[in-house]
């Protein structure tokens, strides 16, 4: 898959989807302004591989033929605009919205969430079936026109929640050693290899750290990145930290300093030296400069971008366009109350000074 540019849009939730989960035409508008501003490859937000995988009512979902005739309409759309895009593939875990499922969420091991409700341990049936679910949502990814998929196993969602040893206390073959907590991903990137072929684009996001007490460490990233490439994976994505973790991820809120950009680039030049695979660096870069320097030093291959890309979408023609200046956004993350108020994706703070204006 050839790109215009080094520039990733990262999967961000835009809470846009009807319903149903259906692709909406606001949706396919929101994805189409990112491809039309020029970003070299676009990745979808987290779309939910299984009905009980939903973590609210607004994602966008992918488990069905019903589901096609819209993301046909923003694939043609994508294209028509001159862009590439994956279509994330993940299932929310111990996030997953009971009220919304009508399930109770399930995660490697059993305990209670932040509001009080239960998180039941997955069985090796459960393992065997959202295995297939993600083959299925490959191969229907395919079908609806993507470029290519990419498996979530980032920021404490399912397969982030296994790799991680807080969050995955099993005593069976998916708990206990590094080896043993990466079983279930490994065993998801083959079911979805056989599905779509050798040849169809399926990159993972995995996390740098999760920063509760023991989470991965570097060493268990290289160790798992090496093992990815060896199951066939297109590319990596380096992101980091979990919803409860917030005030402890390197790139936090508020946070605009230059020398926080890529805050996660010492463990990707870790990773570097395990894989040869492409490299997407996640991690509160706002300056073209910066972008420039990591790309340079060969600590990553692209450079991930999202909330830049929601205050301005066309921030990547304007850098080629010699407008140099950094990212107008101030990393308020205000954008993320939007979601959850279920008014979907949007830069609220820039909304409010373009009416005052």
């Amino acid at each position: 898959m050839a790109l215009a540019n080094c520039f990733v849009r990262s999967a961000t939730a835009e809470g846009l989807a009807s319903g149903t989960g259906r692709c909406s035409p606001q949706l396919i508008g929101l994805l189409a302004e990112l491809a039309r501003g020029g970003v070299g490859l676009i990745i979808t937000g987290r779309t939910a591989v299984s009905p009980e995988g939903r973590e609210d009512a607004r994602q966008l979902c992918l488990w069905h033929e019903d589901h096609l005739p819209a993301l046909l309409e923003l694939t043609q759309r994508i294209r028509d605009e001159g862009g590439k895009m994956l279509m994330q593939l993940g299932h929310a875990g111990f996030f997953a919205d009971a009220a919304t499922n009508g399930a109770a969420a399930f995660g490697p091991t059993a305990g209670r969430r932040q509001n009080g409700s239960f998180c039941r341990e997955m069985t090796r049936v459960d393992i065997r079936k959202t295995t297939d679910a993600f083959a299925r949502a490959a191969l229907l990814a395919r079908e609806a026109g993507f470029d290519g998929v990419q498996i979530d196993a980032a920021r404490g969602r399912l397969m982030s929640a296994f790799l991680a040893k807080h969050a995955n206390r099993r005593r069976d073959e998916y708990g206990g050693t590094a080896e043993n907590r990466a079983r279930f991903l490994l065993e998801v990137l083959d079911a979805v290899r056989r599905a779509v072929g050798r040849d169809y684009p399926a990159a993972v996001k995995i996390d740098a750290g999760d920063f509760p007490p023991e989470g991965p460490g570097t060493e268990d990233l290289s160790g798992i990145a090496a093992r990815l490439e060896a199951f066939g994976a297109t590319a990596v994505e380096l992101t980091g930290g979990t919803d409860p973790s917030i005030a402890r991820i390197p790139a936090c809120p508020d946070d605009t300093r230059p020398e926080s950009e890529g805050c996660f680039r010492r463990e990707a030049q870790a990773i570097k030296k395990a894989i040869a695979l492409p490299l997407i660096l996640n991690g509160g870069c706002r300056a073209l400069e910066s972008a420039e320097r990591f790309l340079e030093e060969k600590i990553c291959d692209f450079v991930a971008l999202s909330r830049p890309l929601i205050c301005e979408p066309d921030l990547i023609h304007r850098w080629q366009k010699k407008d140099r200046a950094p990212s107008r956004c101030r990393s308020d993350n205000q954008c993320c109350r939007t979601v959850r108020a279920g008014k979907g994706l949007y830069c609220l703070t820039r909304r409010r000074e373009n009416q005052s204006e």
